[in-house]
């Protein structure tokens, strides 16, 4: 469900929060939708609990996730302005911006950064 790399250098909790923003506002993930328990998620990528936690916790605080008591984390209502093409678009500027100062620094071609992006973005749609 998520992709969590503890090589990255960016803190666990934070890949998730962000992977679910995005996931939430792409319409992966719906109001009402259930998310894996803190145990199960941090049984499945071999990290501390506390970690998915303090995720789930940062989540619930920005109102895009909402605690019931004894039932799982759920996805809350989300404002339809989240779902933007632009908001949308917004959550990945940072990576964006990054990709572009290092294509930048490397002096590569505007073409070849587009072509090699591209194919990333077909190889990721083509997998199920």
């Amino acid at each position: 469900m998520f992709s969590i790399n503890p090589n990255s250098g960016e803190p666990i909790y934070r890949q998730l929060t962000e992977q679910i923003k995005r996931m939430v506002a792409g319409g992966q993930l719906r109001a009402g939708d259930a998310l894996p328990s803190v145990r199960e998620l941090a049984a499945h990528y071999a990290v501390n609990p506390m970690t998915i936690s303090k995720a789930y916790s940062l989540l619930e605080a920005e109102g895009i996730l909402e605690r019931q008591r004894g039932k799982p984390m759920t996805v809350a209502a989300q404002k339809q302005s989240k779902h933007s093409e632009q908001a949308r678009l917004q959550q990945i500027m940072p990576q964006l911006e990054a990709l572009a100062t290092a294509a930048h620094q490397l002096q590569l071609s505007k073409q070849s950064v587009l072509f090699t992006l591209t194919e990333l973005l077909d190889q990721t749609h083509d997998e199920p």
